[in-house]
């Protein structure tokens, strides 16, 4: 059983040894970032069972949705951008919103809660929309988020130029049947960001700082806005390395934190299950990606979930080892972005998981 969350204070720490790791831990993820094996780290944080056993900052050269920043040296307090992490945090919101009647179920008609558009919702072929599709990513719709974020064509940067960012998503060609193929897209997470200001009368900002991050003792973060002044659900949220790390904490204590339940528990079931499966091998839920991978200590595969962000940002989750990892990265941009998180996730944490 796990510690529980203890949030407004310091985390407890345990040996990595303690934790069922082994004692070497920090010194193999030093000597994967010394041979160069992993790269353009900023921030390393692991918890296992409630307790930080691993916490490593480094200092480098970073940036903020584009704007260069210099040499920062990350610590406990550093904000850093989580890019597409938020979509994980924005997918919570949603939860919490319908746990409290503010926002249709997902099953709703998607258009129906965007009247301003009456032609979009007269179109037959949009008919069928609904707000699960947008949380799964299978609108059907014609997005391309795999062209560099610097380039204009991307279709979540032509989104933040455009004069009406949620009808530039919905009026997107219908290239495919709702809910039968993912694509990935910062517009589906547009949609379900304007939902949630819509039913709960306040700024995502504002509602994230209500409904999420004050039970969690969060008190420091920046939610980035585009040129139209509306905070970017998809990758505009700023945050600190430990309060990623409760975030990932309360998923894997169910909701629950200090015997109050920020967030339900059937959601974060529903919202943590295979939804539809992605375009390189992984599954994806309500705006988690979903996966596996072996662990020593269990002698086969666990499940794990997570948060994928632009340059390498990480919030990883194995419930069944009551664990999370937390990684900051600078590699914005790049289509290797992926290799270093990934080879710290799997061959330095996982790896290094020698006791259940």
């Amino acid at each position: 059983m796990s510690k529980g969350l203890d949030t407004g204070s310091e985390w407890e720490r345990a040996s990595a040894a303690e934790q069922g790791f082994d004692p070497r831990l920090e010194r193999k993820l030093l000597a994967g970032i010394e041979a160069g094996l992993i790269r353009d780290v900023h921030a390393v944080l692991v918890s296992r069972r409630g307790k930080l056993v691993l916490e490593h900052y480094r200092t480098a050269v970073d940036e903020s949705w584009g704007m260069p920043l210099g040499a920062v040296a990350f610590d406990a307090t550093t904000l850093h951008d989580l890019r597409s992490v938020t979509k994980s945090v924005v997918g919570l919101l949603y939860g919490i919103a319908l746990d409290r009647g503010l926002v249709p179920p997902p099953q709703a008609p998607l258009l129906a809660q965007f009247p301003d558009y009456p032609d979009l919702a007269a179109d037959p072929a949009r008919a069928d929309l609904t707000i699960g599709h947008a949380l799964t990513m299978t609108l059907g719709l014609d997005w391309d988020e795999y062209r560099s974020y610097a380039d204009p064509l991307n279709s979540e940067i032509a989104m933040e130029n455009a004069p009406d960012r949620y009808r530039f998503v919905l009026e997107r060609a219908v290239l495919q049947a709702p809910g039968t193929h993912w694509v990935y897209s910062g517009g589906a997470t547009a949609l379900v960001g304007a939902i949630i200001e819509r039913g709960s009368g306040q700024r995502i900002e504002d509602f994230a700082r209500e409904a999420l991050f004050a039970p969690l003792g969060i008190s420091r973060f920046e939610w980035l806005s585009g040129a139209d002044g509306v905070a970017s659900p998809a990758s505009g949220l700023r945050l600190s390395a430990p309060d990623l790390l409760r975030i990932g904490r309360l998923v894997l204590e169910g909701g629950r934190i200090d015997g109050r339940q920020v967030v339900s528990k059937g959601w974060l079931d529903v919202s943590l299950a295979r939804a539809v499966s992605t375009d390189d091998g992984l599954d994806y839920g309500h705006f988690w990606f979903l996966g596996a991978a072996p662990v020593p200590a269990f002698g086969a595969e666990r499940p794990w979930m997570a948060g994928f962000g632009n340059g390498g940002q990480r919030l990883w989750l194995m419930p069944e080892a009551d664990l999370a990892c937390v990684i900051f990265s600078g590699n914005y941009n790049a289509p290797d972005a992926w290799v270093s998180p990934t080879r710290l996730w799997r061959e330095i944490v996982l790896a290094n998981l020698v006791s259940a």
